[in-house]
């Protein structure tokens, strides 16, 4: 009988799978496709839970197979990262009109990425106070204990590095290790590998015109073949995506969720309250912020769903160039660094929000300016080499507790409600890069405001 209920189930799953590409092949948008597949992946897992439950064989052995599908496309997207990151940055070098503007336009950038990154530390501190989180306890159940356990491990692998010796981990000693993602920093190792790679090239440039063009067209090939990967993958996304929501929902605890509602609901401010402030930057440069909603919604749309802030790179790009009118560098030295750099939701809000709610259990003040200057540094500085696609906030909270002398337990007890926080962050955390392109490319100069006032220059996430 179980096996038979597994196959039944299957063949639910693989024909709402045919429904989708139903949808592909009749060329409904690729957005709505998203969307659809979010919510009936909502429901046939809660429908799942609400007969099976959560431990029972015939969801467990179910969700296994359908994981194919769901951490199938997670891998794809984790196999695009290092990639995407090389041939934007290099790429941005090599479509430079004025070298003289690199200096500006990577300072800028990163200002921007990391003092936004410092306000949403602010932010996330500020929620916690408001929803009289400081010192809440959590229930710790199976999961979350096997959790901890998996967590003290990583937290081993950086809780003795101090802050000099994390900024010297982001080297690339080895560049086709890091290339290979197998370190915890070789995100912005591969950044700053990029980065000489490009100004190399430049260097080429002005002495051997010849042998720098033809660098250059290699690099052009390289992207748009890069690029071309990137585009099959995504249309994996409506896939992925049911896959994954299908299995949060039948197998999350509901009952630990409605006990960490109240943490759920504090981060939706907070980042709420992030994205508020992006659109004052935007409005401090005469980009009017209702203009942005609706021409980076495609984008940001995508994000949430995806949860992907390295897979929605290609859309960040697009999106600023064509509808936003960011001249090309700048864009993609946004978007890349982006991924790794200053994320305003996963390296700014959340450890922030985790540190400030387990200070009080070792009988830290965090109401003292002491405290909120130093986790604020501290979240900062640590906001560097956060990988683009999962684990990038875990990563960065195991950093920012570690470096406090927090205990680390808090991030395990929160598992339940990781993914349905995850999206929005992922959105806050494009939506930044983005922000930092439009802001930098205006500050120079560089904006075309036609481009930026032309209801028609929209990108779909087609």
């Amino acid at each position: 009988m179980t096996t038979l209920l597994i196959v039944l189930i299957l063949a639910v799953f693989v024909a709402a799978l045919y429904v989708f590409y139903r949808m592909q092949q009749k060329h409904v948008k690729f957005s709505t496709r998203v969307f659809t597949a979010l919510f009936a992946g909502i429901v046939f897992g809660g429908l799942l839970q609400l007969i099976f439950g959560t431990k029972d064989t015939v969801v467990t052995t179910s969700l296994e197979w359908m994981g194919i599908v769901g951490n199938g496309y997670v891998a794809f997207l984790q196999m695009l990262v290092m990639p995407l990151v090389f041939v934007s940055i290099v790429g941005a070098f090599t479509r430079m009109k004025e070298s003289s503007k690199l200096g500006k336009i990577s300072f800028s950038v990163l200002a921007i990425l990391l003092s936004t990154t410092a306000v949403a530390a602010l932010i996330g501190i500020g929620s916690t106070m408001l929803f009289g989180l400081d010192g809440a306890s959590f229930t710790e159940g199976a999961a979350e204990t096997a959790r901890i356990a998996e967590l003290a491990e990583r937290q081993a692998q950086v809780q003795d590095l101090s802050i000099p010796e994390q900024i010297l981990s982001f080297i690339p000693k080895n560049v086709f290790a890091d290339l290979a993602g197998t370190r915890s920093t070789s995100t912005i190792a591969v950044v700053i590998f990029a980065a000489f790679v490009g100004v190399a090239y430049l260097g080429v440039k002005r002495k051997a015109p010849k042998e720098a063009q033809t660098f250059a067209d290699l690099m052009d090939s390289l992207y748009k073949i890069v690029m071309r990967i990137v585009t099959l993958v995504l249309r994996l996304t409506p896939y992925g995506v049911f896959a994954l929501m299908t299995n949060v929902l039948a197998s999350s605890d509901f009952d630990a969720i409605l006990n960490l509602a109240k943490f759920v609901l504090a981060s939706y401010a907070a980042l709420i309250v992030v994205m508020l402030v992006h659109l004052l930057l935007l409005a401090g440069v005469k980009v009017s912020p209702v203009t942005y909603l609706k021409k980076a919604l495609p984008t940001l749309s995508f994000a949430f769903t995806s949860r992907s802030s390295a897979g929605t790179i290609p859309l960040n790009i697009e999106t600023q160039t064509k509808a936003f009118g960011v001249d090309d560098a700048t864009a993609n030295f946004a978007a890349s660094f982006g991924i790794s750099i200053g994320q305003n939701g996963c390296a700014g809000v959340y450890p922030a929000m985790l540190a400030t709610i387990v200070a009080p259990t070792v009988g830290v003040n965090v109401f003292s300016w002491e405290f909120i200057l130093m986790l604020v540094a501290v979240v900062t500085i640590s906001s560097f080499g956060v990988a683009g696609v999962g684990g990038g906030a875990t990563f960065a909270s195991l950093i920012v507790l570690g470096s406090m002398n927090l205990p680390i337990a808090i991030v395990g007890l929160v598992i339940s409600v990781e993914p349905l926080i995850d999206m929005a962050r992922t959105a806050i955390n494009v939506s930044d890069s983005m922000v930092a392109g439009i802001v930098t490319s205006a500050r120079l100069n560089d904006l075309d405001r036609d481009v930026l006032h032309d209801p028609a220059a929209v990108i779909d996430a087609q």
